[in-house]
């Protein structure tokens, strides 16, 4: 049995043990109370096997589950917060209408407008993917909303070059439109939800909101624009494949009275996702009621057989699980003690501009990895006067070294629009857990000592 042990199991075997005792058996272990440090141990465990798909990630996601209720870590409506969140509505709703623009034909009359553009080659593919994922956060605000809007035309833009599902070129097309489409964006200003609850918490704390301009001067030509490029060459390294330059398909005419009434219901979804701070209804709900719309009977476009057959239970939870693991994080409040003590272990002083904006900076994804994407302005803000003070830094600086920490996503649970966009394409977590892990070594190492040289050029520290 040991001897039919996977390479990714073995991997989790050594490294779940070896974790765990470095948590335990050092001062480490000091800075937990009560059942912190057991929660502390199950969330690395979790991070461990999601990271490494020794097990099925639906089964990781149970494991979690299930020992978190087993041991009491957290109440019931905590651990299983994931499929009680918006989120996870969101990808029932993303899935539904995902299948009613590939069934109507919508998607592929879309994508055949495109690929005549970018067929020519396999880098001009993945360049112009990422490029309008680029263009989409500058006209809809949600992330959300584009992944859920652009992953099954990027599916059809694959199937129409040639692409076979599960390959090199279907694998990197996806993940073209769900990275291009999130992570660049974050240099956007009201693109991601971390950016407005940045916004919205240095304002009633600080006194403080940014300029569209100024935030986009200041984030965009490093962690958009170079952190794009840098995606691009990474998907073409790590998935390289050739278009058979199929003939497009063509369209029969006009649009047909399913595609139309599709149209109409996606206009009408896309026109509530951009009024949402008029009427404030959330997007899952909007998402949720366009979903049920595409499934009435005489009204949708989706059937009940199509239902059954194409929605995929193991991703939602396997979202859940990732969910219950950011649940269980808030609620031990194991971001704020390892934050704090971070903090004071930092080297921050006045005058050392370049340690500073790279342990500010350092911080902020490292927090982002322990209370994910929306925890980062949630934990940081707040403390930015006494980090300003002790660094020489402007608030305003401060405040703004968070950008590059929720930028940069290190593992997929941080971030809810990656683990919307494997389910609805269809495409293993794995393939985006090691594009965020390499990309983000890869902006550490080139884009950090870059985006701290544009600053100074600024002059903004």
């Amino acid at each position: 049995m040991v001897r039919d042990l996977k390479r990714s199991q073995w991997v989790a075997l050594i490294l779940i043990p070896l974790l765990s005792a470095l948590l335990v058996f050092t001062p480490a272990a000091q800075l937990f109370t009560g059942k912190q440090l057991p929660t502390a141990l199950l969330v690395m465990a979790g991070m461990v096997l999601f990271a490494t798909s020794a097990l099925p990630e639906f089964i990781s996601a149970l494991v979690i589950l299930v020992l978190a209720m087993l041991l009491s870590l957290a109440p019931a409506e905590v651990v299983f917060s994931g499929l009680t969140s918006t989120a996870c509505w969101l990808i029932v709703s993303g899935m539904i209408i995902g299948i009613a623009i590939t069934e109507t034909g919508l998607a592929q009359r879309i994508s055949s407008r495109f690929t005549r553009y970018l067929d020519s080659s396999y880098a001009r593919l993945i360049t112009g993917i990422v490029l309008m994922g680029v263009m989409l956060g500058f006209v809809m605000p949600s992330s959300v909303g584009r992944v859920m809007l652009f992953i099954p035309i990027a599916l059809v833009i694959a199937e129409n070059l040639g692409f076979a599902k599960g390959s090199k070129g279907q694998q990197g097309v996806v993940l073209a439109a769900a990275f291009g489409c999130h992570l660049p964006t974050f240099a956007i200003l009201p693109a991601n939800i971390p950016n407005m609850i940045m916004i919205g918490s240095s304002e009633s704390i600080h006194g403080w909101t940014p300029m569209f301009t100024e935030y986009l001067l200041l984030h965009f030509p490093v962690l958009g624009a170079l952190k794009a490029v840098l995606l691009i060459v990474l998907i073409l390294k790590l998935y390289p494949d050739t278009p058979q330059r199929m003939a497009p398909v063509q369209s029969n005419g006009g649009f047909s009275g399913r595609e139309s009434r599709l149209l109409v219901i996606m206009l009408a979804t896309l026109g509530f996702w951009l009024t949402d701070s008029i009427h404030h209804i959330s997007a899952a709900w909007i998402g949720l009621a366009a979903a049920t719309l595409l499934l009435l009977p005489g009204v949708g476009m989706v059937s009940t057989k199509s239902f059954n057959e194409k929605i995929n239970l193991s991703s939602i939870l396997v979202v859940a699980g990732l969910l219950g693991i950011a649940s269980l994080i808030n609620y031990s409040e194991i971001s704020q003690v390892v934050g704090m003590r971070v903090l004071n272990w930092l080297p921050l002083a006045p005058g050392q501009d370049a340690l500073n904006f790279f342990s500010l900076s350092l911080l902020a994804m490292f927090t982002g990895v322990v209370a994910t994407l929306a925890g980062v302005p949630a934990t940081l803000t707040p403390l930015a006067s006494q980090i300003s003070e002790m660094t020489g830094f402007s608030l305003e600086a401060v405040l703004m070294t968070q950008v590059f920490g929720f930028s940069t996503i290190v593992f997929t649970y941080q971030s809810v629009p990656l683990m919307m966009a494997m389910p609805l394409a269809g495409v293993p977590v794995i393939h985006a857990a090691r594009l965020c892990l390499i990309l983000a070594v890869l902006t550490v190492l080139i884009l950090l000592p870059l985006d701290y040289l544009w600053w100074k050029w600024l002059g903004w520290i």
